[in-house]
Formats: C-alpha cells, structure tokens, sequence
C-alpha cells in the first residue's frame, strides 16, 4: 500500500522507471512508506494506440509531455500530508525525469484496510491488523 499508476506521455522505459522511483521517492518522504512498499503500474502513451489527452481547467497549460498518477491507498492522511506529497512529486519528476511540473497531474483515491489483498486470497490488513 499504496498502489501506484503512471501513465506518461513519450515516455520509453527510462522515464518511466525514473518517474516510478520519484513518485515512490516522494511517498517514502512525505508519508513515511516502508522502502519495500512499492507497487507500481507504468504505461507509456504516444504512437497509434494509445494517447493521453488533457485541456487547462483550472490553470496549468500542460502540452504533450503529460504526466497522470494516480495513487490509490488507505485512508488517514491530513490535507498537509497530501499538499507536501503533490508538491514532492513535482520536484522529483522534473529533478529524475525531467518533466515540468505543470505537466504533473495527481489524483489521490482513499479507501480501508478491508479493501486490500496481497495475495492469496487474504486480506491481510485485516488478517493482522498490526501491519
């Protein structure tokens, strides 16, 4: 926990891989996620199957270069944890990735310890809720 999507524009595997590590990166810092905890679906859009489209509601004029995370985890973060994670991803993915900011766009979906299963066919926050 959490899960991670990243779907990035012109993106090969080394941006990919350096947008992953600076999400993961910005999680660890600002949330405390244990190293390990790293689950991470990376897409990359450009060519005839596949693209990614964007307008500028409420400000940013993003271009092609686009970058969607979206970040499922349990809930019990304050908005200042939230606002110190979104900043964190911005700077990482343009210090590892070198994507402008304004081309990071992050959505945060909350849910609880019964809604997680590793393996198995557990529900292991539940199982051991220690964890």
């Amino acid at each position: 926990m959490p899960f991670v999507r990243i779907d990035a524009s012109r993106a090969d595997g080394a941006r990919l891989d350096a947008l992953g590590r600076a999400v993961h990166e910005a999680l660890r810092e600002t949330l405390g996620i244990p190293p390990d905890d790293r689950f991470q679906v990376l897409t990359g859009h450009g060519g005839g199957n596949s693209e990614l489209r964007q307008d500028s509601y409420l400000g940013p004029d993003r271009d092609d270069g686009v970058v969607y995370i979206a970040i499922t985890m349990r809930s019990g973060r304050t908005v200042a944890q939230k606002q110190a994670l979104y900043r964190r991803i911005a700077e990482l993915a343009h210090a590892h990735a070198d994507t402008e900011p304004r081309n990071i766009f992050v959505t945060l979906t909350e849910n609880g310890s019964a809604d997680w299963s590793f393996g198995h066919g557990r529900a292991q926050y539940v199982d051991a809720p220690g964890r």
